[in-house]
Order: structure tokens, then sequence, then C-alpha cells
């Protein structure tokens, strides 16, 4: 998920200092969107579907679409600290920012005002992540640096990570006891009581880690940065295994939008890399840019996704990168593809146009928990993370979240 750049960010952490055209619906491949700015873009977020979406970067820099990309709008952040990570948890409204110098901002208003919180720390924050709702959530930055709020940050507790490495990248994947972090010198760290201990597991490598991503349960994860460097675990971190990127590039981000098969991985130079096996076999994707990209983000299916970078570099996708309708020209009906409202949610959630229809729900480790209609998905369910797939279960799963 978080994104990382080695020759400007590890140099920031490590010695403390602090016109393209929207492309019609017709467009292939990846394609270039207007951001109207030429900063280095560092992360990119899209809460609940492909129409709004923040990316941040250095100087301030927050910017804002509500259209998919066919305007970004620069939104007044506040502070003049370069901002690395930005994630909103639930919705489009409640966000959480954060980057040098200790800076935690936080809107409940879509960005319309952003506030600054108090982390109790100068270090720098590289990556933030809140796992289920807007009250519990974690940063990650310099020195090993973590903090966790458990009341949408009005207080950050520091957490004791045992490494002074930097750290660049955290992940909660289905709740929020259970999580991992990746930074400096291939150090992985993985929680499963909340960050009460932060356990030290053997990555197999030396080179930085800029991004951990584990798309569906706690198990099966993947985490990558420097050299190409590619490790994939699913057995929970126990053993990570290396996979070929085919690349030296310093690979900045994954992300596998619904299942641990289909992912992406950005970084410099321009580059792209898709999987759908799981990752032994990654295929370079064509970026249309040579400026390096830093995040990327699927928000509901592996189809419609966008990468941000270097001089303001922000790219879309509609047919997953390939550059080619899927299925032969017509793409597979998939439930990724049909909204879920909302979501996440807390009494139940719909899917327009297929209120009538019948969908089975799995928990996070494949269980089936039920069978909902449409109009009422999830209802009487505890919190959690679910996956939904259609009554026949030949369609990709949709990942829904229950808040409360």
């Amino acid at each position: 998920m978080k994104r990382f750049t080695f020759s400007r960010l590890a140099l920031c952490i490590l010695c403390g200092a602090s016109v393209a055209l929207m492309p019609s619906l017709t467009s292939a491949g990846w394609v270039s969107q207007t951001s109207g700015t030429t900063a280095e873009l560092q992360s990119v977020h899209f809460p609940v579907d492909a129409s709004t979406g923040y990316a941040v970067g250095p100087r301030d820099t927050i910017l804002n679409t509500t259209n998919g990309g066919a305007n970004w709008v620069f939104q007044t952040s506040g502070t003049t600290q370069w901002l690395w990570s930005v994630h909103f948890p639930v919705n489009a409204l409640t966000g959480y920012a954060v980057g040098s110098s200790g800076t935690i901002l936080k809107t409940t208003n879509g960005g319309g005002t952003w506030v600054p919180q108090t982390s109790g720390t100068t270090q720098t924050f590289t990556s933030v992540h809140f796992p289920l709702d807007a009250q519990t959530g974690y940063a990650v930055g310099g020195l090993g640096t973590i903090r966790k709020t458990t009341n949408g940050g009005a207080n950050w507790v520091s957490q004791t990570s045992f490494t002074a490495n930097p750290l660049f990248s955290v992940h909660f994947p289905a709740d929020a006891l259970t999580g991992y972090a990746v930074g400096g010198v291939g150090t992985i760290r993985k929680t499963t009581n909340g960050g009460a201990a932060w356990d030290t597991l053997t990555s197999g490598t030396t080179n930085f880690l800029g991004s951990v991503h584990f798309p569906v349960d706690a198990l099966t994860g993947y985490a990558v940065g420097q050299a190409g460097t590619i490790r994939k675990t699913t057995n929970g971190g126990a053993n990570w295994v290396s996979q070929a990127s085919g690349t030296i590039e310093f690979l900045s981000s994954v992300h596998f939008p619904v299942d641990a098969q289909t992912g992406y991985v950005m970084g410099g130079w321009g580059t792209i890399l898709k999987t759908t096996d799981g990752g032994p076999a990654w295929v370079s994707q064509n970026p249309g840019t040579t400026n390096a990209l830093y995040s990327v983000h699927f928000p509901v299916d592996a189809l419609t996704g966008y990468a941000v970078g270097g001089r303001g570099t922000i790219l879309k996708t509609m047919d997953g990168g390939s550059g080619v309708e899927e299925a032969g020209g017509s793409r597979q009906k998939a439930v990724g593809s049909i909204k879920a409202t909302p979501n996440p949610f807390t009494s139940f959630a719909s899917l327009p146009g297929h209120e009538a229809e019948r969908f089975s729900l799995y928990d996070v480790s494949g269980r089936q928990v039920g069978v909902y209609k449409g109009d009422r998905v999830g209802e009487g369910l505890a919190p959690g993370v679910y996956f939904l797939r259609s009554s026949d279960n030949k369609d990709k799963p949709l990942r829904i979240v229950k808040v409360r």
C-alpha cells in the first residue's frame, strides 16, 4: 500500500530533513490525467468508489477529485510540511494525511478543512492506515516510529517497534489487531495484539522494503522494495519467498484490489508490473511515462485504478492497465464492479440494480457466513471484512466492510 521513493525519502528520514487530456471511456491502458502540479505526488487513495479520491505530496500538496480524475482540485492543508501518505478509512469525508516533522492532519468534511493533530514526535511519518473505522489507526515512520490512536486522533500513543530502521509502510488486512510494517534493511514487523507487541519477521533480504499489502487475510501478503525486490508470504510472515520482478528499479507500492491473485506494483522509471497468478509471473505494463511512480490504488475492482508519481504524474486505467478489453473484447461480469452502498456500512449494504438477486458472503478465512439478497447484504453480521460473490460463484469477489 504505502509507497516509497528511496533516493529522496530515505535521505529525508535518515538525515533528519524535515498537461494531459482526460481520456474518453474508450481509452485503454494507463492514461495521463491533468494534476495541475509538478510536485512529487507520494500517495493516492479513493475511499469508496472510483470517483472521489485524494493525492498528497510535498510542500503541503493535497489534491482531490470528485469525478474520477476529470478534474483535480487543490485543497488547503494548513501545513508547509511534505505529506507522504493519505487514507480515508470509511467514507470520502473523514480522512488522515501524514508527513514530515511528525505531521498528522485530519479532515471530517472531505478536505474542506484539514486540522493538525498532536503526534508527540518530530520524526517523519511515511504511512498511515485505519483498518476498519475512523477511530483506530496506525502511523509509522523514521527511526522505527509507530503511533496508534483509538479515538480518531485525539491522542496518538507511542508503540515499541524494537528497531531504529525507518518504517515506510503499515497495513492491517482484516482487523485492528493483526498488522504488518516494513522498512529499511529488509525490516518486517508484525503484531497480533493491536501493537502491544511488534515481533521481528525474517524477510530474507537486506534491501529496503517500501510497501506491504495483505489483500484478503493476515496470511497471504506481499512486500516490495529496493532493486526490484518482491517477497510473498502465505503463512502470516513466518516465511517470505522471493519472486522475480524482472526489474532492478525501486518498487514503491504494491496493491491487490480484490484477491491474492491479481495485483499491481509501481516503481522507478515508470515501472508498472501486474500479476494475475499471485506472483509467479509479473508482467510489465506501459505507463506512458518515465517518471517514477510512488503509489497505486484500485478502489473497487481490478480494472479501474490510479497511480501517482514524479512531476505531478497521475495515471488512470479502466481496463486493468492492459490496453485491451478483457475476455475477447467484452469484460467479464464481476461482483467487484457492482457498487455496494454504503461501503463500509454499519447496518447493511445494498447493491443498486441488483436488490432482488442473491449473493454469498464469506469471511476472511474463506468460510461462507450467509446468503443475502442484494437489498440487505451483511445484516446481522459482526463487524469485519467480508467478500461477496454472486450465487453462481463465477464472478470475482467484492470486498465489503462492516464497521460496527
